[in-house]
């Protein structure tokens, strides 16, 4: 039973990992809500709906680039101080996004709306990780993977009913009393102190990090483009960053992030191998509101609706996932959901327009329980071994990944239906969203083979009672 703090090594404290993930549900939901509302923008701003992308990427990109100073500015100024002050800029740029007057001021009010959002995922998850002992950890990652297994689901469907019940800025205006109420909720709750000593910003292995994510993304978004040498350039470009930044790391006093937490096995299943993981579970849903739209013809709320059955299979699983990994393993539960979560996904590649709307609701609540699985999987055996001196550089090493993960699905869905549309010709655009799945589960293919390579008992300590 989840117990709240009390003096002693006693279990983490429920109401602020209730909090932490309150705060980022609400910065996940902001990644992915505006996609349904693209057609609105762009008839406010006389654009075509595709030119509003640079919105919804401007925030995934500048989540992923802000995220790795976050561990920095937490241990410079506090945890409670960095957290505060991330909610507030993150609620005053949701305001600022509402009142955008074109699609320039909205493209930098939603970067900055994401550098603040970049500061909540770490520095609120690092104020639950310090109050948890290793026997506990699984329990508490329970309520901070809740957060990414929702907001990206509901994310379509609620973006579809403000946009057409109030209007798209209300996605916006909404965020404004959520925020209010997570400052109040974090001034409460969020422990005083957590300063540490004030080491220098790593600038050099920040900038390079940051490169490597911004040209890895630009990359794959590049694929649809039909420009291969501007693909080649900037993954090339995002290679060399990126082995340039852990180069500089691994000679730096004091580094971005400790390299030494790449050296833990079950930190670097769960980050590398598990990123790809996260890339395709978190692009499926808007692969599907593809198909359902435009593939099937669906409205955005119907469309929207149905993906929530896959909420509704991570919560229906929810009560049985740390028996379910406490029994088999995280190695074997990772291998049984990775699986499962490919053959459902390229089940899709079989379902059309015709096929009964009860079997559709059925596989994605199947999806969701294999993907809830999965999840809380990752989320937990990538801490169980890292030791509390490596903890900020794993906190802010893996939530940067974990967002480039989010940002890459959404630009990999793309390019997966840019290719099935492709395969399909332009006389059956049903069929190319159908044929989309088949390469998209064929990339977890990759975090399966990292998953076997884990030993039986990878993590046993942390999913023992």
């Amino acid at each position: 039973m989840l117990r709240a703090l009390r003096p002693g090594p006693v279990s983490f404290h429920r109401p602020l990992a209730l909090l932490v993930a309150g705060s980022l549900f609400l910065e996940n939901l902001d990644g992915t809500v505006l996609q349904t509302a693209a057609p609105a923008v762009a008839r406010d701003f006389g654009l075509a709906p595709a030119g509003v992308s640079p919105a919804i990427i401007a925030y995934l990109l500048a989540v992923a680039v802000a995220i790795p100073g976050a561990g920095w500015a937490a241990d410079r100024f506090g945890t409670r101080r960095t957290f505060l002050c991330s909610v507030t800029g993150f609620t005053a740029a949701s305001l600022a996004c509402a009142l955008a007057p074109d699609l320039l001021w909205l493209c930098v009010f939603r970067a900055a709306q994401g550098v603040a959002g970049a500061l909540m995922i770490p520095v609120g998850r690092i104020a639950v990780l310090r109050t948890v002992r290793a026997a506990d950890l699984l329990a508490a990652m329970a309520y901070l993977t809740w957060p990414s297994l929702l907001a990206p689901v509901i994310a379509p469907f609620l973006g579809g009913v403000i946009t057409d019940a109030l209007g798209w800025r209300w996605i916006f205006v909404l965020n404004v009393p959520l925020g209010i109420a997570l400052a109040v909720g974090g001034a409460l709750l969020v422990p005083r102190g957590g300063q540490s000593a004030r080491t220098p910003l790593d600038r050099w292995g920040y900038l390079f990090t940051a490169g490597a994510v911004v040209c890895l993304t630009g990359g794959v978004e590049a694929v649809r483009g039909g420009r291969p040498w501007v693909v080649g350039a900037l993954v090339g470009a995002a290679l060399l960053l990126g082995a340039a930044a852990a180069r500089g790391m691994s000679r730096r006093a004091h580094p971005l992030f400790d390299p030494a937490v790449l050296r833990i096995r079950t930190f670097r299943a769960g980050n590398v191998s598990g990123s790809v993981y996260r890339l395709v579970i978190t692009g499926a849903p808007f692969l599907l509101v593809l198909l359902f739209q435009a593939g099937f013809g669906w409205s955005a709320a119907a469309a929207g609706a149905m993906v929530t059955a896959v909420f509704a299979g991570n919560l229906g699983v929810k009560p049985l996932t740390t028996p379910i990994i406490r029994r088999l393993g995280f190695r074997r539960t990772l291998l049984w959901s990775i699986a499962a979560g490919a053959v459902l996904l390229a089940a899709f590649a079989g379902v059309d327009a015709a096929t009964p709307a009860p079997v559709i609701a059925a596989l994605l609540v199947v999806s969701g329980a294999v993907r809830s699985l999965g999840f809380s999987a990752y989320n937990t055996v990538m801490f169980a071994d890292v030791p509390e001196g490596l903890l900020g550089s794993a906190n802010g090493l893996s939530a940067t990944l974990q967002q480039m993960g989010t940002a890459l699905g959404i630009a990999a869905a793309a390019v997966a239906a840019w290719l099935g549309a492709t395969i399909a010709g332009p006389g059956d655009v049903e069929l190319g969203y159908r044929l989309a799945f088949l390469p998209f589960a064929t990339l977890l293919v990759l975090p399966f083979l990292g998953a076997l390579r884990l030993p039986a008992d990878a993590g046993a300590h942390a999913a023992r009672r």
